[in-house]
């Protein structure tokens, strides 16, 4: 069972959840230098991440959904933090620049769905970065954190979500290829471990990290003529024949 918010905000409080954070914010920060003036959503939990764009963006918020829960965020001030059905985001079509989705998409019960979500509140030009577990890496093995929770994913299978939602997958980045374990000295090497990981074994970080870019010229779905539906309406309609009624002659 995915965690809940407070099992998220005890990870993040722990030494192992600090460098998570940190380890996967660089890489954040890297896809998204400069998000002046944009309107940024984080999408699941991600919380953790948003702060690094408060007072640049024009606007930050977050959205839990209803089976995590929510917590208020930041600590001090308004809370910019709300709950939100998955498969129905109480948002404006193209209201905002950038989505953030992290602890979302490898816990949701309705992934296909969140994801057309995502599609029609992006702005054109807008953008998606998703981080999720490696199903490659050692984090999604330990279920004690986070990233050992619900469905990892190889980059074919992102690929294959995101198309199938009309997004194209831009950049990809990997994360956390320190071992997840609570061990201070390990921890205390994390970045050692983060360069040395990403150029001899990138293919088992312990997230990946995909941004991509919304498709407007996607193609909908074909319906059928009306005269096919017309004909299909009236073969229901017509009553079954009992077997050796008297037909009439010509």
């Amino acid at each position: 069972m995915p965690m809940d918010v407070i099992d998220l905000r005890d990870f993040y409080g722990r030494p192992l959840g600090r460098v998570a954070r940190l380890m996967i914010g660089r890489r954040i920060r890297g896809l998204w230098p400069d998000v002046k003036g944009l309107a940024v959503l984080g999408l699941g939990f991600a919380t953790p991440y948003l702060g690094q764009f408060l007072g640049e963006a024009e606007r930050v918020f977050g959205l839990m959904p209803a089976q995590q829960g929510v917590l208020r965020w930041p600590p001090e001030g308004r809370s910019l933090t709300g709950l939100a059905d998955e498969k129905e985001l109480p948002l404006d079509d193209e209201s905002v620049d950038r989505v953030l989705v992290v602890h979302g998409l490898e816990a949701s019960e309705a992934m296909r769905a969140m994801l057309r979500q995502v599609w029609r509140v992006l702005a054109p030009g807008g953008r998606i970065l998703i981080v999720v577990p490696n199903r490659r890496g050692l984090w999604a093995r330990r279920e004690v954190t986070p990233f050992g929770q619900g469905q990892p994913f190889s980059r074919s299978q992102i690929t294959q979500a995101l198309r199938e939602s009309m997004f194209s997958p831009a950049d990809w980045e990997n994360a956390l290829f320190v071992p997840p374990f609570d061990w201070r000295p390990l921890l205390r090497s994390a970045r050692a471990w983060e360069r040395v990981g990403s150029l001899l074994w990138p293919r088992f970080s312990g997230v990946i990290l995909v941004e991509a870019t919304k498709q407007i010229y996607a193609a909908t779905p074909i319906r059928e003529p009306r005269r096919m539906e017309a004909m299909r309406q009236r073969v229901r309609a017509i009553a079954p024949v009992p077997r050796g009624w008297p037909r009439e002659r010509d």
